[in-house]
């Protein structure tokens, strides 16, 4: 067998068999042309698309890219193409199969196709027998993976909205309680002014109204003095506690509209670089890849063939 493979003696062999290797080699070329035809392989198209991620934030270490593969490769956004398209309808898989679950997702791993690229953007591939189809299932990944993400900010969004509307609703209600009750004290009492009216009394008393002339209302006087003495502090306590919270329930407004535009927003969070197009070139299968590997591989079984006639030929004692 090692002599067979000589130079010499392969170009031997090869020019004393060369009619017979040509016939298989046009055999097998015609075999390779008809098994790769649309009668035995359908031809598959591929709809490509080149997104960026856009308005999002990692979670850890991750950068935003690898971020957004994760929300592609979801099951939400798998489940959602698949359902919108049928596709076990597509790929002829009965939801009665056992194996329903398993052979769907390996069907759409094998047709669809994530990747990172070289410059952090990510290459979605949908392979297809339809080639309108392989374009629609780019399209509609991309709008359910930017749904996906909204949806699942919105949901976070929400919560420190409602958090922040409940917190503004009790500084609310406190800050209306204070003036509530600073406002019985003062019309009871009759304070409404504490540093002018502490003036006043101390006029009163030491009788300089009017130059020192004048009459004096020492009854009412020594009436305001008294509810001054029980409920001045109060009431500078309580007009303090306005000012304090009204400031407080300025910043939660702040944050309260901050959240609120968070809530309301509509941001995109897949920036398309290249969208889909409807493919109008087959990428499989290669036809002279297939007859390549036909050829080839008849005449390497060829040769070998011929070898073991040849060395069945040859003489024991050789």
């Amino acid at each position: 067998m090692e002599n067979f493979f000589n130079n010499t003696n392969l170009l031997q062999i090869t020019l004393k068999w060369k009619w017979h290797l040509l016939i298989l080699v046009i055999v097998a070329a015609l075999v390779s042309l008809f098994v790769s035809s649309p009668l035995i392989m359908k031809p598959r198209f591929k709809s490509t698309a080149f997104i960026y991620p856009s308005n999002v934030s990692p979670y850890s270490d991750e950068s935003e890219t690898e971020q957004m593969l994760q929300w592609m490769n979801s099951n939400d956004v798998r489940d959602s193409v698949i359902n919108k398209f049928d596709l076990a309808k597509h790929y002829k898989i009965s939801h009665d199969d056992p194996y329903y679950a398993s052979t769907m997702e390996n069907l759409y791993s094998r047709n669809v196709k994530i990747a990172k690229t070289q410059y952090e953007s990510i290459e979605v591939s949908v392979t297809d027998v339809d080639p309108v189809m392989a374009r629609d299932l780019v399209s509609a990944l991309l709008l359910y993976t930017d749904g996906k993400i909204r949806a699942t900010h919105k949901i976070k969004y929400m919560e420190v909205f409602t958090a922040v509307e409940k917190m503004m609703q009790d500084k609310k209600r406190e800050m209306d309680s204070i003036k509530i009750l600073y406002t019985y004290i003062a019309t009871t009492y009759g304070i409404y002014d504490v540093g002018g009216q502490s003036q006043e009394i101390t006029r009163g008393e030491l009788r300089t109204v009017d130059g020192g002339g004048g009459n004096i209302n020492t009854k009412d006087v020594n009436k305001l003095k008294q509810s001054m003495m029980e409920k001045s502090a109060d009431l500078l306590y309580l007009g303090n506690r306005i000012s304090h919270t009204a400031t407080e329930y300025s910043e939660i407004i702040s944050k309260y509209e901050a959240a609120k535009f968070n809530v309301d927003k509509y941001f995109t969070y897949v920036n398309v670089v290249t969208p889909p197009q409807i493919p109008d070139k087959k990428s499989y299968p290669k036809r002279l890849f297939v007859m390549f590997y036909f050829v080839a591989g008849t005449l390497l079984f060829s040769l070998l063939a011929i070898a073991f006639i040849e060395r069945r030929k040859t003489p024991a004692s050789e």
